[in-house]
């Protein structure tokens, strides 16, 4: 019993260590962000700012560029969010419920777009877009993106439409409803938490897209993560802290929605190939 007792102890130790160490380098360069974006003045060895300020809000706001950054990442990520849905939803459902040839090779192929550095890639669309004219051009920057998200809005809903029984779909076909009914009324609603899931994955892969951005938009469409890279040598170090919580802060909301939805073994089974 002793031993046991010695042992649930220093299980705790280790425990909290793990917490500490944690905290310490997830949760303090969140909160030295939070600290320095509000902050009038703040010079070592102080541990906190000495003059609380908003003066750095009110220049990222006021900054035209960079308000115009934040205005074209968030009409982007939700346009490219319901392409995604449109595009890959149907194509999961195939993958999910129609043996064809070739099946999981062509599923396979949504997993390459993120296996792999995507700069050669990127590279390779843009020599296409110059040719058909779509480099700098706002469709040009939502196609781009759409590759982001293609693997999320196929694989997870995919294994989604698998969980659901056939015997449930069954036991509507029996009750009268037609294959449309029975898709709309057992099937949509059974696998929507596994398409919100990755809708949200989608959502937050089309907001933190950088390279493929920077290569097919510039110089009229600079979205948010973007511009981050000029923040580091063109701006303060202050405007850069407050522009990091506009662009963490939705990914931290989302997220924490997605923990609602999102099982334990949900991303494990969305990357299974069945």
């Amino acid at each position: 019993m002793k031993w046991y007792l010695q042992s649930l102890g220093k299980r705790k130790i280790i425990e909290l260590i793990v917490l500490i160490v944690f905290m310490i380098f997830f949760v303090g360069p969140l909160l030295n962000l939070v600290l320095l974006a509000f902050s009038g003045k703040w010079q070592y060895p102080a541990l906190y700012p000495e003059i609380w300020s908003f003066k750095w809000w009110e220049f990222v706001f006021s900054n035209s560029n960079l308000s115009r950054s934040m205005i074209l990442s968030f009409e982007f990520a939700p346009i490219v969010t319901f392409l995604s849905i449109i595009i890959c939803v149907p194509a999961a459902y195939a993958f999910a419920r129609i043996k064809f040839p070739f099946r999981q090779w062509f599923l396979f192929s949504f997993l390459l777009t993120n296996a792999f550095p995507k700069m050669g890639l990127y590279v390779s669309i843009a020599v296409l877009f110059y040719k058909f004219g779509l480099m700098d051009t706002f469709v040009g920057v939502i196609l781009i993106q759409l590759v982001n998200t293609l693997m999320f809005m196929t694989w997870i809903p995919a294994s989604a439409f698998r969980s659901v029984h056939k015997a449930q779909e069954e036991a509507a076909h029996d009750a009268g409803a037609n294959g449309l009914k029975v898709f709309f009324s057992v099937t949509l609603p059974m696998a929507l938490p596994g398409i919100l899931v990755a809708s949200i994955f989608a959502f937050l892969a089309s907001l933190d897209e950088a390279q493929g951005t920077l290569m097919v938009g510039t110089p009229d469409f600079i979205t948010m993560p973007v511009i981050m890279y000029s923040l580091v040598t063109d701006y303060p170090g202050t405007a850069g802290a407050v522009f990091s919580i506009l662009l963490t802060l939705p990914s931290i909301i989302l997220l924490l929605v997605a923990r609602r939805f999102l099982g334990s073994n949900a991303m494990a089974n969305g990357f299974q190939m069945k």
